[in-house]
C-alpha cells in the first residue's frame, strides 16, 4: 500500500459544469492564463479528505454545486446534510468523449491536491445488458481506443482504478450473452495489464457483492479476467451490502485467489441492503438507505486496502422508483442519504 500514500507535485484543474455532467476540458487546464473563472484549490473550498482517506475530493462534484445551491436559496439545514457527501472522496466515472483530457485533469488536480486520484473504468461492450446503465464501447476495439485515452490520460500520476463494475459478474450470472464472454475476458485481462504497466496505477477487478452467489462461482472467471495482475478486486460497488458482510465476503474470495486484498465501495451501506419491494430491483435507488463509513485506508481487516466511495451517493441507479436516469444527480435521493446518516 506505499504507493497508495504517494502524490507529487502537478499542474491546476479546473472544469466547467453543464447541467449535471462534469466536463473537464485540458485546454482550459494547461496553465493560468487561460480564460474563464479561475478555481479555488480544493483545500480553500471547505474539500478536505477524510483522516486516512488519501483521495482527491472534487470541488466542482454534484455534491459542491448542490451545497453552493441551497447556500444561494437560503436553505442552510440542506446544505449542511449535503455537506456530508461533498466533503468526502468519490469515484470519478471516466466518460467516453475525452477520456485522456479527463483523466489527465482529474489526475493533475489530485497531486496538486497531494491527493490520490479514485477512477472508476465503466465501458465494456454490451455493459450491464442493456439494462438502466447499459451502453460501453460499441466493440473490442472501441475499447481499447477509450482505454489508450485512458492511460494517456493517467500517465505516471497517482491513481487507484476500480475497472468495470458488473463486468465479470454479469458473464456468471448468465446475463451477458455466451457469444460475447471470450471477448470480455480478454478485454480486462488486457485493461489490467496495460493500466498495471503504469508507474503508480492501483487496479482493482470489480468483483460483485455480499448478495450475489459465491466466492467459488466467481473467482475462476476473476482469474481469467486478469485478477492475478491486478492489485486486487473491489466489492459491493453501487451496492448497500454492510461491510461486515462485504469483509466476510471478500475475505472467502481472496481466499479462492491467493490472498489477494480488496477494498469495499461503502458508499450507500450505512443501513444496510433494502429487504421490500421486486427482488428483482432492491438495488435501485431503495428507499431508507445511508451514507457508510466514509473513505479511508484505516480498515477493520488487513486484507481491506480501503474504504472507498466508488458509486458517487446522490447519482441515480437508473429510472425506478422515480428517479432519473442512472448516474444522473438526484438531489432528494442525496439528501435523504444524508439525513439517515445521523
Amino acid at each position: 500500500m506505499d504507493a497508495i500514500r504517494r502524490a507529487r507535485a502537478g499542474r491546476r484543474f479546473c472544469a466547467a459544469a453543464l447541467g449535471t455532467t462534469l466536463l473537464v476540458t485540458a485546454a482550459a487546464c494547461s496553465g493560468d492564463d487561460g480564460g474563464g473563472e479561475k478555481r479555488q484549490p480544493p483545500q480553500e473550498r471547505g474539500a478536505a479528505a477524510a483522516p486516512g482517506a488519501p483521495f482527491w475530493v472534487n470541488p466542482d462534484g454534484n455534491a459542491a454545486r448542490q451545497v453552493q445551491a441551497y447556500e444561494r436559496e437560503g436553505r442552510e439545514a440542506e446544505a449542511e446534510a449535503i455537506r456530508r457527501i461533498a466533503r468526502q472522496p468519490v469515484g470519478e466515472w471516466i466518460g467516453t468523449d475525452a477520456p485522456e483530457s479527463e483523466a489527465r485533469a482529474l489526475t493533475e488536480a489530485a497531486v496538486e491536491a497531494d491527493r490520490r486520484a479514485l477512477l472508476v473504468l465503466y465501458n465494456i461492450p454490451h455493459r450491464d445488458c442493456g439494462n438502466y446503465s447499459g451502453g460501453g464501447a460499441p466493440d473490442g476495439n472501441a475499447y481499447r481506443a477509450w482505454l489508450d485515452g485512458v492511460i494517456r490520460g493517467i500517465g505516471d500520476r497517482p491513481a487507484t482504478v476500480i475497472l468495470e463494475p458488473d463486468a465479470v459478474l454479469h458473464l456468471v450470472d448468465g446475463c451477458t450473452p455466451a457469444e460475447f464472454h471470450e471477448e470480455r475476458y480478454a478485454l480486462l485481462d488486457e485493461a489490467v495489464g496495460r493500466l498495471k504497466e503504469l508507474k503508480n496505477t492501483e487496479v482493482y477487478l470489480d468483483a460483485g457483492n455480499a448478495g450475489w452467489g459465491q466466492p467459488e462461482q466467481i473467482w475462476e472467471p476473476l482469474r481469467r479476467a486478469g485478477v492475478e495482475k491486478a492489485d486486487g478486486f473491489a466489492v459491493n460497488v453501487s451496492n448497500f451490502y454492510s461491510t461486515q458482510d462485504s469483509i466476510a465476503y471478500g475475505k472467502a474470495l481472496s481466499g479462492r485467489t491467493g490472498g489477494k486484498h480488496f477494498v469495499v465501495d461503502t458508499s450507500r451501506n450505512g443501513n444496510g441492503p433494502y429487504q421490500e419491494g421486486d427482488p428483482g430491483e432492491r438495488w435501485c435507488n431503495p428507499p431508507g438507505r445511508a451514507l457508510g463509513e466514509t473513505p479511508t485506508t484505516r480498515t477493520a481487516d488487513p486484507l481491506v486496502d480501503a474504504y472507498v466511495w466508488a458509486k458517487r451517493p446522490g447519482e441515480s441507479d437508473g429510472t425506478c422508483k422515480g428517479g432519473p436516469k442512472a448516474g444522473e444527480w438526484w438531489p432528494e435521493y442525496a439528501l435523504e442519504l444524508a439525513r439517515a446518516s445521523g
